[in-house]
């Protein structure tokens, strides 16, 4: 027997002894744009109905406002991934400028809204808060030929992200290294099955009120492994790689104290600046170039990540083909 359990994600649904189920609740459908909205003349929201995860979800589109075939980037959230909007937009277009950044490019910017806590990867069973979380499907297979279908892609792409993101989109190039040319990580961990970058990503699922079991089981499990990008780094051969951090230390952008900073800003950026030395020392092992910026200060905080995404701006421009 099944019951029903309705969160702030959807429905999920659970077995009466505990366990959730997918299988039980997989609709026989295929994903399919439900509606569509022009915000403007350069943007689009779009409800797409996702088999994988079960209910509608929410992407915006950037895109040139010309109807000609043009490579495609997708954007990655952070840990919130639109909850201050209630879900209604990325926490992209609500914090940065992204929107008038990438108005006279040739290249369309997919942005999903929703996936708080999810690493944007499948995980291994339902979550009683966090819901049904299969991202990698839905991002790897069923969104990318209604992106290319709707709004002209070339099949070319990207991807990008920040902080949870930026972990998440370096797992999914390095899962599926034909469907991306290049990616950027901005403030990321990557070797997920290392015990102190595990415990980070664990504690970020436990913050949103998730069990962190359920994404890619115990410590110790083999699955963590297998989406450790340390690991898999090889697969970035010939891909176009930026990776960007801080160190932590107060700057220009953090005077007078904002949010970000004082809900721990420095701790975590200090900590991807560790992450991300290993990963720069594991590319360099392999003889895998990237473009990597150390900025001299920087918390962990959007007013950065608005212009790494631009510095990185040259590495995707090329990785896309533009």
């Amino acid at each position: 027997m099944l019951k029903r359990i309705t969160t702030a994600f959807g429905v999920v649904l659970l077995s009466t002894l505990g366990f959730p189920s997918y299988a039980a609740a997989q609709p026989a459908a295929v994903a399919a744009i439900e509606q569509i909205a022009p915000v403007g003349d350069r943007r689009t929201d779009v409800e797409v109905f996702s088999p994988a995860m079960q209910r509608v979800v929410r992407v915006q589109v950037l895109h040139p406002v010309s109807d000609g075939p043009r490579p495609t980037l997708y954007l990655l959230d952070g840990v919130s991934a639109g909850e201050e909007s209630e879900f209604r937009e990325s926490t992209w277009t609500q914090r940065t400028d992204i929107e008038e950044f990438f108005a006279d490019k040739n290249v369309n910017v997919v942005l999903p809204v929703g996936g708080t806590a999810s690493y944007y990867t499948d995980w291994r069973t339902a979550d009683p808060v966090l819901g049904i979380n299969r991202w990698e499907t839905f991002l790897t297979e069923e969104l990318p030929p209604i992106i290319d279908e709707r709004f002209h892609g070339n099949g070319v792409n990207a991807i990008a992200g920040l902080s949870m993101g930026a972990t998440g989109a370096m797992n999914l190039i390095t899962r599926h290294p034909d469907l991306y040319r290049g990616v950027a990580a901005l403030s990321g961990c990557f070797d997920t099955s290392r015990e102190s970058s595990r415990d980070s990503v664990r504690g970020t699922v436990a913050y949103k009120g998730g069990n962190p079991d359920n994404m890619w089981g115990p410590p110790g499990d083999p699955v963590w492994e297998e989406h450790d990008s340390y690991l898999l780094a090889e697969r970035l051969r010939g891909k176009e790689v930026f990776l960007s951090t801080g160190n932590g230390l107060v700057g220009p952008n953090d005077l007078g104290f904002g949010e970000d900073l004082l809900s721990g800003g420095t701790p975590l950026e200090f900590g991807t600046l560790a992450c991300t030395i290993t990963f720069d020392r594991r590319l360099r092992q392999l003889d895998i170039p990237a473009d990597v910026v150390y900025r001299p200060w920087g918390t962990h905080s959007w007013e950065y990540w608005q212009n790494d995404i631009k510095t990185a701006w040259p590495t995707l421009k090329n990785a896309l083909r533009l």
